[in-house]
């Protein structure tokens, strides 16, 4: 469930680095820059880019879409093709015995059987149907946090790395600690540093 649901799950990051005077300017070259490109009519296995929120098909977002008051709210679509491994194991071995069959041969050299791989592999890429995956964030300016509507840590650790690339800003999970000492202040340092577990029976 995403940021437009009626119920959603999210983690909350804190985002760390300095924003450019020319903010607006910024936001919308590199959002321009990593947005969505489609790889229906390519063979390329994996697609990740900045979509909008409203519309997985809108990478172009007329009017800056993104911008709500002193928030940026995105989509980061992610298309991949897979083969299953099995899928790609039995048409190889399917591919093995035709060869061998039509050379007259016991077995095929390791050569011979990496090629055949490679070659199977990419057959079936074509014949794949990119899987869409979308994950919404919403990006406070105001107080340098960012709500991540995802719980996977695969989609984490994605939204981490491709953040990083488009905006040259850094993305720190807020685990309760750290929510506790952003909420509280710096006079709160010392008295969170004394905390201890409590078990409760």
């Amino acid at each position: 469930m995403g940021l437009l649901s009626s119920s959603a799950s999210f983690v909350r990051y804190t985002v760390e680095g300095d924003l450019p005077q020319n903010f607006w300017e910024f936001i919308a070259e590199r959002i321009a820059l990593h947005s969505f490109r489609d790889i229906d009519e390519s063979y390329e296995e994996r697609s990740v880019g900045w979509v909008s929120v409203l519309n997985m098909f809108d990478s172009e977002f007329a009017f800056a879409s993104y911008a709500a008051a002193d928030h940026v709210v995105l989509s980061l679509r992610i298309d991949e093709r897979k083969v299953a491994p099995n899928v790609l194991k039995k048409f190889c071995l399917k591919e093995e015995e035709r060869l061998k069959k039509a050379r007259q041969i016991p077995k095929l050299a390791r050569s011979q059987k990496l090629e055949i791989k490679e070659n199977v592999k990419l057959m079936l890429m074509k014949k794949a149907v990119p899987v869409p995956a979308v994950y919404d964030i919403c990006w406070n300016l105001a107080d340098s946090t960012l709500l991540f509507f995802s719980t996977s840590q695969k989609a984490q650790e994605l939204l981490e790395e491709f953040f990083k690339d488009s905006f040259d800003l850094g993305l720190m999970l807020q685990v309760p600690y750290l929510t506790a000492e952003h909420l509280l202040g710096p006079d709160s340092h010392a008295a969170l540093a004394e905390i201890t577990p409590s078990i409760f029976v």
